[in-house]
């Protein structure tokens, strides 16, 4: 299977054939079968993970493909004639995504298909009076034409089968989560430009007009909040009746009985069980809000009391509630029906493929090993510093600057790229608190940001989160002439018409805070030109700016939850267009501070019911080109042996002439003496540089070099043969070899020339050979296992903090330090760097003595450069006698080593300091 060049490997108008499953060396691999309906939880408390596989979605899957292969046995007329349009791909500009037809049919089968079908599944409720199925959906998804497919569905049955009351109603009422999205709902009502009319939703106009007979009503939940005395009222009515409540709630739609309820965004309405504990400050850490939740459901209990709901359709990208528990702090509804998830929709193209900080050049986080721009309000100076009450002028912490201008880097180079568009990309901060807001402002419009594009207060918008709470419900918040002038300054910059500048400098702050932020990337809007947009907390659901392109994270995120309702917000794409395949071209939107998977590994707590998660440290086999080798020494011994040697100033240069010696050469068909000269095919050796290494070429001529000397070598054999290869291997490396031609001085040329003319070269060394008795440093090995290697590990499992390897033969780095993985980030940025491996249940070990005993020493790092040098690297904080007894030892071990000879150059060294590494690396790789 050819690798995808994106994550993008599934087309969004049939199911999922395949995705994406991480591997154990912390890269993907595609299995070519459909996603499991699941979910993670998290433990904050345990610090834990574990997937929770939706078994219910899972079985009602198989049970709607086997129902919609039957032909839908069970549903009306009406219903059939609807699906079979829906599925008519001619009947529409556009097909409709897989998963909206997978959500409709998933709710008919719920209602409509024949009982065979739905024998032994039970859809669990929320505890309440009325039925609620659930549609988790990923932002992207198409959720609003959804619930077009619900109206049309329900409300052309009601109006044909009056008697099925139970199943149809055409009285719907939709509730929203602020007015923004109520805003976006209103294409639902059946008029011109709805939602029925672009995506041909009626199979015949009769039916489009019958449909017009529908009572839908579209609020906001604040309207289901009980209405509150005049504060100046001289008469007490007493608190307000349900059929009252009713009345005003619903207005013409109270005229009718068994509603159909429709929540959008329906992660914020939720019964609070009697066992949940949660207080204010973790529900806002959470980004929940209690009173919002309990509110929306009660206000429906009070409507269902007087009028009855038939049943409540919930579509939410995110359905999770509190629950109270110490093994998980949010869980999903457990009335869902189908799931389209966030990862289904990246796989499928439908939102841009969010990417996270996953290393950089600096000290990593201490307990995760991960870089701090991944979390970086984790960082405890950051936390500190931004969760206080702080003046705008104030300096913001120096990870959060430096954040910013790498970010700002990246947004330049995109801004640059989008040139010509009628709208800039997008940077949107979402942060803790105001006055951190205001620190951020601050920072971009007095020019404290490193890149002066961004230094542009008209096209900075900071969304005063009491203004924006006021304006979702249509109230007043209190005067601020400072922040009127800044949404004043907006309007003035932006590139729009005279006429609309004077409409939008009548409206209140409030309605000029949403119509700017709604307008965001909208050509002729009033956010068109808008480059940053800062938040506390998070932009209401609804808000879709399309050119979102970089997000900054500078809060809390404790859930899963709340990191894809922040990543949300800058998922919408910008164009549609497709690859040769038919797959959608990948958009990306890069995030920094927002992790999209909340594990933070850490001590404390009692077990959670499921194990604590470990990752499996292998060796990955596709990588045997980065195995680590290395001599398994005993001891070191001080020997007089008799030793070869060559005094390399009196070598003379041996001259390898290129024309003597053939490298490629042409060959054609022939027949009857002639040769077909147009179908010449080339044989070139310098087209196979991996037969001609110079280790193996090395070892050729140390093998003949050993069959001239050893009848009249006086020593050890085996000893003999090192020897040799350390005498080639300097010859080879050496400025003696004469080649009298640029061209086949490259390298490869140069390696095959050698090759060709080994004879030659052995003939030539050995000329000046001489042997003499001297003491050497002679390495004991380990007679059962003389050779140790990374490929020899046996996999073993961590639950310390890990990252996976891109330069390793050894799939992670488990970090027992930041320095050490800060030093595994400098060797996977560097070139100079081939392969390394932490010296972690390999047993490359340096024996030495300390106080009278024997003890052993295990060296960090093994790291192979790209000058054939192997380095063993040391990571040391202090420094001690006993340390210094390590370093002599391992002194010796690499002296003796690189004297034998036939384990290629070694050396040695330790960083006091992390700043040290990268100059650590270039000494020994230039060396």
């Amino acid at each position: 299977m050819t690798k995808s060049k994106s994550l993008i490997i599934n087309t969004p108008f049939v199911c999922p054939q395949q995705h994406w499953a991480p591997k154990q060396d912390g890269t993907l691999e595609i299995i070519p079968e459909r996603r499991p309906a699941s979910y993670e939880v998290f433990d904050a408390r345990n610090n834990t993970r574990r997937t929770e596989k939706l078994e219910l979605v899972e079985t009602i899957r198989g049970r709607v493909d086997q129902w919609r292969d039957a032909g839908y046995p069970g549903v009306t007329i009406v219903t059939r004639r609807l699906l079979e349009h829906w599925h008519d791909n001619t009947a529409r500009e556009y097909p409709f995504y897989f998963c909206q037809l997978e959500a409709i049919e998933t709710l008919i089968w719920c209602i409509e298909a024949a009982e065979e079908y739905k024998q032994g599944i039970y859809v669990p409720g929320d505890g309440g009076p009325w039925q609620r199925l659930c549609n988790k959906m990923a932002t992207g998804a198409g959720k609003t034409t959804v619930m077009a497919m619900i109206i049309t569905w329900q409300v052309l049955n009601a109006l044909t089968y009056s008697k099925r009351n139970k199943d149809f109603s055409r009285a719907i009422f939709i509730v929203a989560p602020g007015l923004t999205v109520k805003g976006r709902l209103q294409v639902l009502i059946p008029s011109a430009g709805s939602y029925y009319d672009e995506f041909n939703l009626c199979p015949s106009e009769a039916l489009r007009q019958k449909l017009n007979q529908a009572e839908i009503l579209i609020e906001n939940w604040h309207t289901l909040m009980p209405a509150s005395e005049p504060k100046r009222s001289v008469v007490k009515k007493g608190a307000e009746t349900d059929e009252a409540f009713t009345r005003r709630v619903l207005g013409k739609l109270a005229a009718f009985k068994d509603i159909v309820v429709i929540n959008d965004e329906a992660h914020h309405a939720y019964r609070k069980p009697a066992e949940v504990k949660i207080s204010k400050k973790q529900a806002e850490e959470a980004g929940i809000d209690l009173d919002e939740a309990t509110r929306w459901i009660g206000g429906l209990d009070r409507l269902h009391k007087t009028r009855r709901i038939q049943r409540c359709f919930d579509l939410s990208a995110t359905p999770f509630a509190p629950t109270g528990k110490a093994s998980t702090d949010t869980a999903l509804f457990e009335w869902i029906v189908s799931d389209f998830g966030l990862n289904d929709a990246i796989e499928a193209g439908l939102v841009k493929t969010p990417r996270v900080v996953v290393r950089d050049d600096a000290m990593p986080d201490a307990k995760t090993m991960r870089s701090k721009l991944y979390h970086i309000y984790r960082d405890p100076a950051v936390a500190e510093d931004l969760n206080r009450k702080a003046e705008p002028h104030e300096a913001l912490p120096k990870l959060v600057q430096d954040a910013y201008t790498i970010l700002g880097a990246d947004w330049r180079v995109t801004a640059k790229d989008w040139a010509g568009h009628h709208s800039p990309p997008v940077m949107l901060t979402v942060c803790n608190r105001t006055e951190t807001a205001a620190r951020i402002e601050h920072y971009f419009n007095q020019g404290d940001c490193f890149w002066p594009e961004l230094n542009a207060p008209g096209k900075t918008l900071r969304v005063d989160s009491r203004v924006m709470e006021k304006a979702e419900v249509g109230e007043t918040a209190s005067a601020d002439k400072g922040y009127e002038a800044r949404l004043e300054q907006v309007i003035d910059e932006a590139a729009i018409p005279e006429t609309k500048k004077e409409r939008l400098g009548t409206m209140k702050k409030e309605e000029l805070l949403r119509e700017i932020i709604d307008n965001v990337g909208k050509r002729g809007g009033a956010g068109q030109n808008l480059q940053k947009v800062i938040s506390v907390a998070m932009l209401s659901e609804g808000w879709d700016a399309k050119n979102v392109t970089h997000i900054m994270g500078l809060r809390a995120f404790t859930s899963q939850l709340l990191c894809e309702q922040v990543i949300g917000r800058g998922l919408r794409r910008v164009g549609y267009d497709k690859d040769e395949n038919g797959l959608f071209l990948p958009e990306y939107v890069n995030v920094f501070g927002v992790p999209l998977s909340i594990y933070e590994p850490g001590e404390g707590g009692d077990a959670p019911p499921p194990p604590k998660p470990s990752t499996q440290i292998d060796v990955v086999p596709d990588r045997a080109s980065l195995e680590l080798k290395w001599p398994n020494v005993l001891r070191i011994e001080t020997v007089v042996k008799p030793e070869l040697t060559v005094e390399w100033a009196k070598v003379e240069p041996l001259t390898l002439n290129p024309v003597a010696t053939v490298i490629s050469a042409e060959i054609a068909p022939a027949l009857g003496g002639a040769a077909d000269m147009s179908k010449v095919t080339a044989i070139d050796l310098s087209l196979l540089p991996e037969e001609f290494r110079l280790q193996r070429l090395t070892f050729v001529a140390a093998r003949k070099a050993f069959a001239e000397l050893k009848g009249n070598f006086k020593g050890n054999e085996e000893y003999l043969v090192f020897q040799l290869i350390r005498l080639v291997e300097t010859f080879l490396r050496s400025d003696k070899i004469d080649i009298p031609s640029l061209f086949h001085s490259d390298p490869v040329r140069r390696r095959i020339l050698i090759a060709l003319n080994i004879d030659l070269i052995v003939r030539h060394v050995l000329r000046f050979v001489t042997e003499q008795n001297i003491a050497a440093l002679t390495p004991v090995f380990d007679e059962e296992n003389p050779i140790g290697s990374t490929g020899q590990m046996r996999a073993w499992y961590t639950t310390k903090p890990n990252m996976p390897t891109g330069k390793s033969h050894i799939s992670h780095v488990v970090g027992d330090s930041a320095w050490e993985q800060y030093a595994a980030n400098v060797f996977e940025s560097r070139e100079d760097v081939i392969a390394y491996a932490k010296n972690d249940h390999l047993s490359f070990q340096i024996h030495y003595l300390w106080q009278g005993s024997r003890r052993r020493y295990i060296p960090d790092f093994i790291v192979r450069l790209a000058n054939g040098k192997t380095l063993a690297l040391e990571i040391k904080g202090t420094d001690s006698q006993q340390n210094k007894a390590k370093r002599e030892a391992l002194d010796e071990w690499v002296r003796a080593i690189n004297s034998t000879g036939g384990f290629g150059q070694w050396s040695w060294d330790v960083a006091f300091d992390p700043a040290q590494v990268h100059d650590l690396i270039a000494k020994h790789a230039s060396g």
